[in-house]
């Protein structure tokens, strides 16, 4: 089985003191505030019953347990401040927000370097202090099959990092605007879309520029995938925030809701390559992002 695309393990961080993010609510449409009396208790059962889920299905997860001492109410999605790639490659992102820089964390790198091969860290942290941020694979969503990153625009996924990026890491980029119906832009790609190893999932309609619009679909389909074009009702329910892993079969990691705003023939086509397991997180959601933001995926071979 392909497991490029699709890794068998990944990190999830527990969130003891989750909250919505005032520091991100400017850019980001799908937050919703919360309350926070009882959000952390509801948003702990919901991750702790999601990596029962998950681990149910054979995938791998390492938990790191976050007790918000840090003021750090969006730890639970860590696949903002690090990525890893096959080759034994690590990448630490700067970040937009300043609370959110606090999530980055020593331990969860030393248990990567511990049971996986790893051959370098390439820190790009740094530039945050010249007020540029690229938020990971929130704000690239990667082929690893097609060596490409798309990106859609915005504060959150400055070029110049981008670049530097995909040369490091052997990426095209394909960068684009995207907006939602209000015309504000989207602020992470990958609420836009997520790449399995057969098919895509993206709204298409979300991207103004018909030329750019165009050029996505064609190179999404030139990988050989099956593009299914999602609504903006659609991505609303977090229906392009998921992600595939590699457990005893091939899944497609996803919520509750997200697999409830998919169509029939939406879910035949993901079902041809990868069984879509829902994981009930409403109370996560309400922070803007989804299942595919809580999974930071390991591509990494592993030590033993």
């Amino acid at each position: 089985m392909n497991i490029l695309q699709a890794p068998r393990a990944a990190v999830m961080i527990r969130p003891h003191a989750f909250r919505s993010n005032p520091e991100t609510q400017g850019d980001n449409a799908f937050q919703r505030a919360s309350d926070t009396r009882g959000a952390s208790a509801t948003a702990l059962a919901e991750f702790d019953a999601a990596v029962e889920t998950l681990r149910g299905a054979g995938v791998t997860i390492h938990v790191f347990d976050d007790f918000g001492d840090t003021d750090t109410p969006d730890s639970v999605f860590p696949n903002n401040w690090f990525s890893t790639h096959t080759g034994g490659h690590i990448a630490l992102y700067p970040m937009f927000a300043p609370n959110r820089r606090r999530e980055r964390r020593s331990d969860v790198i030393e248990l990567l370097k511990r049971d996986y091969r790893v051959q370098d860290v390439i820190d790009y942290s740094g530039l945050e202090q010249d007020g540029l941020a690229l938020e990971g694979t929130g704000a690239m969503v990667l082929d690893h099959l097609g060596r490409i990153a798309y990106v859609a625009r915005s504060n959150r996924a400055d070029p110049v990092i981008l670049e530097r990026f995909c040369t490091h890491f052997n990426f095209e980029p394909i960068a684009f605007d995207a907006v939602d119906a209000a015309g504000r832009a989207v602020y992470h790609t990958n609420v836009l879309m997520g790449i399995g190893t057969d098919y895509a999932l993206i709204c298409l309609a979300m991207i103004p520029d018909a030329a750019r619009r165009e050029t996505v679909a064609r190179r999404l389909a030139e990988t050989g995938r099956q593009v299914i074009d999602l609504t903006p009702a659609q991505i609303d329910n977090f229906a392009g925030n998921a992600i595939e892993l590699t457990g005893s079969t091939r899944i497609l990691a996803l919520s509750s809701r997200a697999l409830d705003a998919l169509r029939p023939d939406q879910i035949r086509v993901i079902e041809q390559s990868a069984t879509p397991l829902p994981l009930s997180i409403p109370t996560i959601e309400t922070a803007g992002g989804s299942v595919r933001c809580m999974i930071a995926g390991i591509h990494l071979t592993p030590r033993f």
